[in-house]
């Protein structure tokens, strides 16, 4: 067994958030007293979590102050038994279930507006440094200036508002505006072309569409307003279109149906009054966010704002630590979900710092600049960052003041095992290091960190509370100390209330619950830890089967991109047959190299040897091949199904999900590759 990495100080596990839970969980009978292992009792929570549900997610609700109207919704004495369903793993549906407190009314926004002090709400950054920093008072003073002006535009609860933005406060703002008044945000990042707005924002048919003239990435201005006019033209149902003028120089409305700019849009508000607050049932919609569209138009997933809130509020408070006294950073575009669980800090009272641009510009240490000014505490990132912070020979522990830093995240893809040592070798030694596994399918997460609990190579320390995870072979037998399908048993309230124009949960069955009826499977290759904690090693639908047996692409990646001269890679299963007829897959492994690095034979070698010493033979690669640039997501993710359709010659069905589609080129027509 390995030994911690990093372990809390009994201090710091006493004045917890989450022992303050536990206790209040040992207080009412849920678990026993508190015992001097903290691990054990933790462990006694987790289980009690999973086993009674509608209590756990009560005490969830009572001790982070989830706010019905104009009181917590403790004080309503709602104890959740209208709930109905909450064993039936399945779709939410009337009156089946799983639905969860449908007497509750509560309002989105005004949880997250709930502090109106001079505590700084925002900052924000981007490549050209600090930019603007608001109070909570100032930011719910402009996000009521946008709900009136939305209501005067005859937006109203249910009717949806889109976000074609960079991740700058005016995005949070247009949110809050928005969901003050019950209306649904839905958000796409700037770096998506027209089409791939359009196959998002065309399925829900915003009524007003909120957007930048431009924004800067890695140095280079980026204008905005031409997609702004072919999505504003294809879209009938947008009635107003809201222009900020982020980047300088003049707005050109020119062209752009229905426009205005955002001061003029504030100002139409100001005759109309205060908007109230919609209180509206607990599922009452307030996201739609997408899948990431690489097989087909993108599922329209809705999200609902009591199981919004409450999952954001037990994994910010209890797994995160998060209080008003901390500063939170997420490095996300407003794509990604990620941007959404930011923003729910709010709802805690703590300082969300924003970022907009690239996260090595102007310079590769920028963010941790801006954590040492800033005196960021919870530094959120993802695995390929801190990957690559390590591949440019940053040691912000030597160069950087963080002493206000006690917690970095890590999600988006696996953690390797060398990225743990690194953080804790060059960043900060005394940090709780929580990689986090999700997804946009349920805006939060499945595992994640543990703030008592020591951190071990290469491991998620746990599963989320109230999330019945767990990890299943073909068979749907559990599995422990090996991979398999990691699926979640029993309903969670951040679960998608619906699929957009999907009436009989069709599509919504089809996602999750066809492999394993009455089971939730989520499409990550997981294994479940002697500790409780566990290992992702990617997608389950991306897995290697070289002779029958399946290997997680991440598995490859943790080896190889340990190399100096590796940037990084992408690995695929290449379906081949053999000289007796039969068909068999081989493993093929594209790399990118550093400038001025070449693919020759000795490393080849290398990397064959880094695989098989520290792997098994059967993940080495048939082929390695040199590759120019790698194919990603908008959200930044590698996309190893399109590399593997156009080495198969299939189409890749929706380019306009790319970041950077001219790169599958690449892979087509390799001579090595041909059968």
């Amino acid at each position: 067994m390995s030994e911690a990495l990093w372990t809390p100080s009994a201090e710091r596990v006493e004045r917890s958030n989450m022992m303050a839970f536990m206790r209040a969980a040992a207080s009412r009978g849920y678990i026993g007293p508190l015992g001097v292992n903290s691990a054990d009792s933790f462990h006694e929570l987790w289980e009690w979590s999973v086993r009674d549900r509608l209590a756990f997610w009560n005490l969830v609700r009572d001790h982070c102050g989830l706010i019905c109207g104009d009181r917590t919704c403790a004080s309503h004495q709602e104890d959740g038994s209208d709930s109905v369903g909450i064993d039936r793993m399945a779709p939410p549906e009337a009156p089946m279930g799983p639905r969860w407190y449908p007497s509750l009314r509560l309002n989105f926004a005004e949880n997250l507006l709930r502090y109106g002090d001079d505590r700084a709400a925002l900052v924000f950054w981007n490549e050209e440094g600090r930019q603007r920093e608001l109070s909570y008072a100032e930011l719910k003073r402009e996000a009521l200036a946008i709900a009136a002006a939305l209501r005067a535009a005859g937006v109203r609860a249910g009717d949806r508002v889109a976000g074609f933005m960079p991740n700058i406060p005016e995005t949070v703002i247009a949110m809050l505006g928005a969901t003050w008044i019950g209306a649904i945000w839905s958000s796409c990042s700037p770096d998506f072309g027209a089409q791939g707005v359009l196959d998002r924002f065309g399925q829900v048919e915003p009524k007003v569409l909120f957007c930048a003239n431009g924004y800067r990435y890695a140095g280079k201005e980026i204008d905005c307003l031409d997609r702004v006019r072919t999505i504003a033209q294809k879209i009938a149902a947008i009635g107003r279109v809201v222009v900020v003028p982020y980047r300088s120089g003049s707005v050109n409305l020119e062209g752009i149906r229905a426009a205005t700019t955002w001061s003029d849009f504030q100002a139409s508000g100001a005759g109309a009054g205060r908007a109230e607050a919609a209180h509206l049932p607990f599922d009452h919609p307030v996201y739609v966010m997408y899948s990431s569209g690489t097989t087909g138009l993108p599922k329209c997933m809705v999200h609902g704002a009591g199981g919004t809130l409450l999952q954001h509020l037990k994994e910010l408070v209890l797994h995160t630590d998060l209080t008003r006294d901390d500063r939170i950073f997420y490095f996300s575009t407003c794509g990604w979900m990620m941007w959404n669980w930011l923003v729910s800090s709010l709802a805690v009272g703590a300082t969300v710092v924003l970022y907009d641009g690239a996260p090595l510009a102007p310079a590769p240490a920028a963010l941790w600049d801006m954590a040492e000014r800033e005196r960021i505490s919870v530094f959120g990132t993802s695995a390929k960052y801190i990957a690559l912070c390590e591949k440019e020979g940053l040691a912000p522990a030597r160069t950087h003041d963080l002493a206000a830093l006690r917690a970095i995240l890590s999600t988006g893809s696996p953690l390797a095992s060398h990225s743990f040592d690194y953080v804790y070798r060059d960043i900060k030694p005394d940090v709780h290091l929580a990689s986090i596994s999700g997804g946009t399918d349920i805006v939060s997460c499945f595992a994640l960190g543990n703030p008592i609990a020591p951190v071990y190579r290469g491991e998620i320390q746990t599963r989320g509370l109230g999330m019945a995870v767990d990890v299943l072979d073909e068979d749907g037998k559990p599995l422990r100390g090996e991979p398999g399908e990691l699926v979640c048993t029993k309903p969670f309230p951040s679960m998608p209330v619906g699929f957009w124009k999907d009436p009989d949960r069709a599509n919504y069955r089809a996602a999750y619950f066809e492999h394993f009826p009455g089971v939730w499977r989520h499409g990550d290759w997981a294994e479940l830890t002697e500790r409780g904690g566990m290992v992702i090693y990617g997608r389950s639908d991306a897995t290697l089967n070289p002779g029958g047996v399946r290997i997680g692409t991440a598995e490859i990646y943790r080896q190889v991109e340990q190399l100096p001269e590796i940037v990084e890679s992408v690995v695929i299963g290449q379906r081949v047959t053999g000289a007796d007829g039969g068909v068999d897959e081989r493993i093929v492994l594209f790399v990118r190299l550093r400038d001025g690095s070449a693919l020759d034979p000795g490393l080849e070698d290398r990397i064959r040897r880094q695989i098989r010493q520290h792997a098994t033979p059967l993940h080495v690669p048939k082929i390695i091949v040199q590759i120019a640039d790698i194919p990603r997501t908008i959200s930044g993710k590698i996309s190893e199904l399109a590399v593997r359709d156009v080495v198969h010659g299939r189409p890749v069905k929706n380019t306009e999900a790319l970041a950077n589609p001219d790169t599958l080129e690449l892979y087509r027509d390799i001579p090595e590759l041909r059968a």
